[in-house]
């Protein structure tokens, strides 16, 4: 098991990783809109903070030599389902792949946050 790290995505909240690998296999912990240098969300809208969880995870994926090809699964939690549309606009221009996705309505995120999202990305084989 490693646990992956990078200063390019924000530090966690809580007594998690970032993400850990095993066996090829990425699991990313929830990405919220903090920005990496101010250490809070510093975005008020949906696309803008949609926008920011995909650049979090894009950084942890390429401190690892991945892209955003490499996700197979992302669990996307809104805290309106009616942006749904508008997460969706922004999502589909960074998850080109289209990897296997869930996506609900949760009361509240941490920090006030307007989405999250989780990732799984795998490692291609080197053989």
């Amino acid at each position: 098991m490693n646990r992956i790290y990078t200063d390019k995505a924000p530090a966690t909240l809580g007594p998690y990783s970032q993400a850990i690998e095993v066996n090829g296999v990425m699991y990313l912990s929830g990405q919220i809109a903090i920005e990496p240098n101010a250490g809070r969300i510093v975005v008020a809208d949906i696309e803008g903070q949609a926008e920011q969880c995909c650049k979090n995870i894009e950084a942890i994926l390429h401190s690892c030599y991945m892209n955003m090809k490499a996700v197979v699964k992302t669990t996307c939690y809104l805290s309106d389902i009616a942006d749904f549309n508008k997460f969706n606009a922004v999502y589909e221009k960074y998850f080109v792949s289209k990897p296997a996705r869930s996506c609900v309505a949760v009361k509240d995120l941490p920090a006030g946050a307007l989405c999250e999202i989780e990732a799984i990305a795998v490692k291609e084989s080197t053989k």
